[in-house]
């Protein structure tokens, strides 16, 4: 079973727990608590090394969780996660939640990569035409990666419509190698 998998159980398990209060505080709690994983090494090593004691995991993920000011249900899903040596996934079960908190309010995370930012004006329409393309309210993230060259390059969870001019010439070299 992959990461991803064990990470989406453990982020259905914790919405299940919540009622729908404690859901926002819960993922803020899990994106913070992510955040603080990629920002800080250090507390990377400590949760993920067998050299610390599970208790002085503990405490660490404690004090998080009271600066955080995190839901009660989180310390208690957060020291179950140590006791199972699944801290490590805490950005998977994250990512999961977070997904998990959006389904529920019936609203689909995209993002919409462009090779020049794109002016207040296109990125209202091109949220219009997701919204009416999905049938759902869209929560759209605009990028940029200059290398895209031009067009659309749109994430809808795990589904990539590339519609770039860099997408065409890499769909056309592969035809070409493949037929070659």
């Amino acid at each position: 079973m992959n990461q991803s998998t064990i990470g989406r159980r453990y982020a259905s398990a914790l919405f299940q727990l919540l009622d729908e209060s404690g859901i926002e505080p819960a993922r803020n709690a899990l994106g913070s608590l992510t955040q603080g994983l990629e920002d800080t090494p250090a507390l990377q090593h400590v949760l993920a090394s067998p050299v610390f004691k599970f208790e002085e995991k503990q405490v660490v993920l404690e004090e998080i969780c009271q600066r955080m000011q995190a839901p009660p249900i989180m310390r208690d899903f957060l020291n179950q996660l140590l006791k199972n040596n699944r801290a490590v996934l805490l950005p998977e079960i994250s990512q999961a939640f977070s997904d998990l908190a959006d389904q529920q309010k019936g609203i689909q995370q995209v993002r919409v990569s462009s090779a020049k930012p794109l002016d207040a004006t296109e990125q209202e329409q091109v949220k219009r035409e997701l919204s009416e393309t999905l049938g759902r309210a869209v929560d759209v993230v605009f990028e940029v990666e200059s290398h895209l060259m031009a067009g659309l390059k749109i994430h809808i969870g795990s589904r990539v419509f590339d519609n770039t001019v860099l997408g065409r010439l890499t769909s056309m070299q592969n035809q070409l190698l493949t037929k070659g």
